[in-house]
């Protein structure tokens, strides 16, 4: 049985909801409680793997279930990204560039197996584990070109942000009026929503002396995760009965 959500509207909100509160949830551990990126990375991987094994079982689309294993690989992608650019000392520019090339390494592998890139219906437990993967390298690339965007290229943690937006409506129209493969644009504004996530949630986090609003990671983390919680429990009302999708995507 199918295993993903429909691709609508809702589903965007609920992306850009859960890659904010990954950033904001994985620097309150790795920063604000003093864990380590590499310690904080370990720890968020093993909840990643729990939580996909969880999911793999699953016979059906349940999602609660499904949420809770992208935050799981949002917020791993934060400390994972951290750990790499600052502990390793790559740096946002290289550190994207290693990402850039396997999540692509990770697309050509999967389509040459599977002969498909689908997002919106996967039926093989082989097409699924190229599926999260996929997603938990495109949040660590987020998190990276956010950084870079909020960090080196001068724009800071606002001006990144509007940067992506823009980016995010232009993938948007290329969707609505050009025939470009509805699945490339997906994974583009899968990319993209990362690192809005992150640049928003440093917005939300970072002292108003660094262009933020000061709420700090803890007080971010509980405002978000409770907007996840209510559009998830939405989600799972609205999944228990049919209803035509607003703006779906479909694999072509």
């Amino acid at each position: 049985m199918n295993k993903l959500p429909q691709i609508t509207l809702a589903f965007w909100v609920m992306k850009i909801c859960a890659t904010t509160l990954g950033e904001t949830a994985g620097d309150l551990l790795s920063m604000t409680l003093d864990v380590g990126y590499l310690m904080s990375s370990l720890i968020l991987i093993s909840v990643f793997v729990v939580t996909l094994l969880t999911q793999l079982k699953s016979k059906r689309y349940n999602p609660a279930l499904y949420w809770i294993v992208i935050l799981s690989t949002s917020t791993a992608g934060t400390t994972m990204s951290d750990f790499m650019d600052r502990t390793l000392g790559l740096g946002y520019a290289a550190g994207s560039a290693i990402l850039i090339a396997i999540l692509l390494a990770i697309f050509s592998v999967w389509y040459l197996s599977e002969k498909s890139l689908s997002v919106t219906r996967v039926t093989t437990l082989k097409a699924e584990l190229f599926y999260w993967f996929a997603i938990l390298f495109s949040n660590t690339l987020g998190t990276a070109l956010g950084d870079f965007l909020a960090d080196d290229s001068g724009l800071g943690f606002m001006g990144g942000a509007l940067l992506i937006g823009a980016a995010i409506a232009v993938v948007v129209v290329l969707h609505y009026t050009t025939r470009i493969s509805s699945v490339a644009l997906f994974w583009i504004a899968f990319v993209l929503t990362r690192p809005f996530g992150a640049t928003l949630g440093d917005v939300l986090t970072k002292p108003h002396e660094k262009g933020g609003l000061d709420f700090g990671t803890v007080g971010s983390s509980l405002v978000l995760l409770s907007i996840l919680v209510l559009l998830v429990g939405a989600a799972m009302m609205y999944n228990r009965q049919p209803a035509k999708a607003y703006g779906q995507v479909t694999d072509n």
